[in-house]
C-alpha cells in the first residue's frame, strides 16, 4: 500500500475530505493531511502539527498538493504549502528519496511561487496530477 501525504489549505476542509476519500478508494494509506487548528490552541498545537506533517512527508511514497482555487486565485498555493512542497523536493534531491510529487493544478501567475513551481515542473521534479488508468 502506498503512503500519501495530502497538502493544501486547511480552510478547504470539504476539498480535504474529498481527496482523503479519493485516495482511500485507491488503496493509499493517508499519513497526514491539512487539519484545522483551534485558534485558542494555535501556539501550542502548531509546532506538533508541523513536526508530525513533515515527518509524514519523510515517510511518504507520494506527496499530493491539492492546490484548489482559493481567494479567487486558481491553483492557489499558500506559504505553508509551498514550504511543504519544497521540503518534498529537497528530500528527493538531497536525501535521494523517491517521493512522487504531484500538484493538482497549474498555479495562477498571481501565486507568488509560480516561477519556482513552473521551474520544478519543467525539471520533472514535480508533476501535475492525473488520474491513474
Amino acid at each position: 500500500m502506498k503512503k500519501i501525504v495530502i497538502s493544501g489549505s486547511s480552510n478547504l476542509q470539504d476539498k480535504v475530505n474529498y481527496w482523503i476519500e479519493h485516495f482511500k478508494n485507491k488503496n493509499y494509506e493517508i499519513l497526514d493531511y491539512p487539519k484545522l487548528i483551534q485558534k485558542d490552541n494555535y501556539k501550542v498545537e502548531l509546532p506538533n502539527v508541523y513536526k508530525n506533517f513533515y515527518t509524514a512527508i519523510e515517510n511518504s511514497d507520494v506527496f499530493f498538493l491539492m492546490n484548489e482555487e482559493k481567494k479567487g486565485i486558481q491553483g492557489y498555493i499558500g506559504a505553508s504549502a509551498i514550504a511543504e512542497l519544497t521540503y518534498a523536493v529537497i528530500l528527493n534531491l538531497i536525501h535521494h528519496k523517491n517521493i512522487k510529487i504531484f500538484i493538482l493544478n497549474m498555479p495562477s501567475l498571481e501565486v507568488p511561487a509560480y516561477d519556482e513551481v513552473k521551474f520544478w515542473l519543467d525539471m520533472g521534479w514535480i508533476s501535475l496530477y492525473q488520474e491513474e488508468k
